[in-house]
């Protein structure tokens, strides 16, 4: 039997930068959904990527000294690296410098131009930078972009531009038709009366620049590279293999998959996913996705994230303290359906303590070691039940339901919610049955053996239901249960619950999380926020002018005989902490130099590096070396040896 298709995806994260806390939300909170539709059966193919191409990403790369190309390479690793830290299940990791992503862009281009949707005209207004947009008198005023309040440049270019107007009406009919289509209903009020129903109707779209040659070609005009926005939205059919010149035979993937069951995205994008996206869609003739989900933002406290604040977080930090399921769980139980989520230490630190360790592991480890002490770790049978229990299972049962209501609505932390729920009445259960007194009375052992079993089963309900959002943890309690009964369709009615084998074996208990000493773990981070800002500052102050030393003349100057050398072999000297022993190689003659920088280089990352070194300075002996020289370095609380091009030959005087 044929599974039902779901296809997922995420906005593709700009690759400028690092992304912090808030931008690593929206990827776990598409692989929990990605993961529950698993669970029920479907089909699902997850999609994330990098958006890599912009004026931004050139202007960065150009102050770092390096192409755009190697620049973007650099992020999108370290952006994968922490989707695949925070284990996401992404089927594909789209980048749009990938070779087969540029040419469908281009063909998409030439097939809007050639139908005569894209036209070629000026634009004159004011452009933002980091958004990548332009906008008119009206909607920049006071010089600020009004989607994120930076400055904005006075622009005037050549540019082709996209007939949105042309699409409007079709457009306000389909969203009217599909009510769904746009999620939540805040957004979709926004998007129809700021942007569709608006006097004067849908400006055109501005689709290419020449100001900055950082992105798709246009083809059959050299001058233009294409706007971000048909390049990067692009990527949700060219990931599934779409090409404009294959016509209705597109690949199978394709066939298969699109449309996209939910873009989800974030709030402060839903005009270009649910305006720009839509027209370009219905001008190629391809379906429209089924819904676009716009989540809120993560707040830090009550403020934006921002470096200059020093309120930034990012998850691979939080993940050093919380564990890769901690900040998971705090991502998905934390941010509301509708309104901005809030995120400060000291609320991760509560629901860490309070949820996860207390509700949760407690939970467990109670379980399994009362199954290990009064049962010797053997499942037992339920052979004497009572009302309590009825209740117990009717909660389990209550709870999987509204989970899955929650999350077929995306409603994620009210899933959770759920679950937890369901827990805590299992710790009630526990203090209602008090096990602990029922094993002091022979004659209760069946109903001693009735309670750990329910308590079993309960918690590899909650454990199956857990899996989409903490999923480490949702497999280490299972096979701490000894069950392989790890689906969705082990669970969900009165007459599944029951799975569990007696007479199978439990395993050992294990923490699962360790309480969190609050008090400790917030001065440790304000200890760490200080020094980082405090580096920041220093990193961004202008130097102290200098006192003034003696002047030289030409000629003492000359007198120093400066030599470029290769580093051949480095140890570190035992009875000294400060030094490397270097041994370079002039070209003429090898010599030892003994150097005070151990603190901030390793031997291996010196050994074939090029320097300069003071050829003519009397030897000194330092702990036992005789040192034939001194290499130039920088600073001084932070050395910096000054490298040379690997192509520099040794033994150049050096003037």
């Amino acid at each position: 039997m044929n599974k039902e298709k779901f296809y997922i995806t995420t906005a593709i994260a700009y690759a400028s930068r690092k992304p912090h806390f808030g931008n690593t939300y929206e990827v776990i909170m598409t692989d929990a959904v990605a993961r529950y539709k698993r669970q029920r059966g479907y089909d699902v193919f997850f999609l994330t990527g990098t958006d890599e191409h912009g004026q931004k990403i050139e202007d960065i790369a150009k102050e770092a000294g390096i192409t755009p190309q190697k620049y973007v390479d650099g992020v999108a690793g370290e952006i994968k690296g922490i989707w695949d830290l925070m284990n996401t299940s992404y089927d594909k990791f789209i980048r749009t410098t990938d070779d087969y992503h540029v040419k469908s862009v281009e063909k998409i281009f030439k097939k809007l131009y050639d139908k005569g949707d894209i036209y070629k005209g000026h634009y004159e207004g004011w452009y933002c930078t980091p958004c990548e947009s332009f906008f008119t008198d009206t909607q920049a005023e006071g010089g600020k972009c009004p989607d994120c309040g930076r400055e904005v440049q006075r622009a005037t270019e050549e540019a082709y531009f996209f007939k949105m107007g042309k699409y409007a009406d079709k457009l306000i009919a389909h969203i009217e038709a599909n009510p769904d289509f746009i999620q939540p209903e805040s957004r979709k009020k926004e998007m129809v009366n700021n942007f569709l129903k608006v006097e004067g109707g849908l400006q055109d779209l501005c689709v290419s620049r020449t100001s900055f040659k950082w992105g798709v070609p246009v083809t059959f005009d050299e001058k233009h590279v294409i706007y971000v926005w048909i390049d990067a939205l692009s990527n949700y059919i060219t990931a599934l293999g779409y090409d404009p010149d294959l016509g209705d035979d597109q690949p199978e993937l394709f066939k298969k998959y699109w449309p996209a069951d939910v873009h989800v995205i974030g709030k402060d994008i839903l005009r270009f996913h649910t305006i720009y996206w839509p027209i370009m869609l219905m001008a190629l003739d391809i379906p429209l996705p089924e819904k676009v989900f716009g989540h809120p933002w993560f707040n830090f406290g009550t403020d934006k994230m921002s470096k200059s604040r020093g309120n930034v977080i990012y998850a691979d930090k939080m993940a050093e303290r919380f564990g890769v399921d901690g900040v998971r769980y705090y991502a998905l139980s934390e941010m509301p359906f509708a309104s901005d989520g809030s995120i400060t230490y000291e609320n991760i630190i509560n629901r860490f303590n309070t949820d996860l360790v207390n509700n949760l592991g407690n939970l467990v480890k109670r379980t399994l070691d009362m199954v290990k002490k009064y049962n010797d770790c053997v499942v037992p049978a339920p052979t004497a039940r009572a009302e309590l229990d009825a209740d117990l299972k009717q909660t389990c049962v209550d709870a999987y339901a509204e989970l899955c209501r929650c999350m077929d609505e995306y409603r994620i932390a009210d899933g959770l919610e759920c679950i937890f729920n369901m827990l805590r009445r299992a710790n009630k259960y526990i203090d209602e049955t008090t096990p602990w007194t029922l094993a002091k009375d022979e004659a209760q052992k069946e109903r001693l053996n009735t309670v750990l079993y329910n308590l079993l089963e309960t918690i590899r309900w909650g454990a199956v239901m857990l899996n989409p959002f903490i999923t480490a943890t949702s497999d280490e309690i299972l096979s701490e249960l000894g069950t392989a009964l790890g689906s969705y369709d082990t669970i969900g009615t009165l007459e599944l619950f029951g799975g569990m084998k007696a007479g199978d074996t439990v395993q050992n208990s294990k923490v699962l999380f360790a309480r969190i000493d609050e008090e400790k773990m917030l001065a440790e981070i304000e200890a760490e926020r200080a020094a980082e800002m405090a580096a920041a500052a220093k990193a961004e102050a202008k130097p102290e002018k200098p006192e003034r030393v003696a002047q030289i003349g030409i000629e003492d100057f000359m007198g120093v005989e400066l030599r470029t050398a290769k580093i051949i072999e480095c140890e570190k000297v035992p009875k000294a902490k400060k030094l490397l022993k270097l041994t370079l190689d002039l070209g003429y003659e090898t010599r030892t130099v003994a150097s005070g920088i151990a603190k901030f280089y390793e031997p291996a990352d010196l050994i074939g590096k090029k320097i300069i070194v003071v050829a003519n300075l009397k030897p000194a002996t330092l702990c036992g070396i005789e040192s034939q020289g001194m290499i130039l370095a920088s600073g001084e609380e932070q050395i910096r040896v000054v490298f040379l091009a690997d192509d520099t030959p040794l033994g150049e005087r050096v003037r």
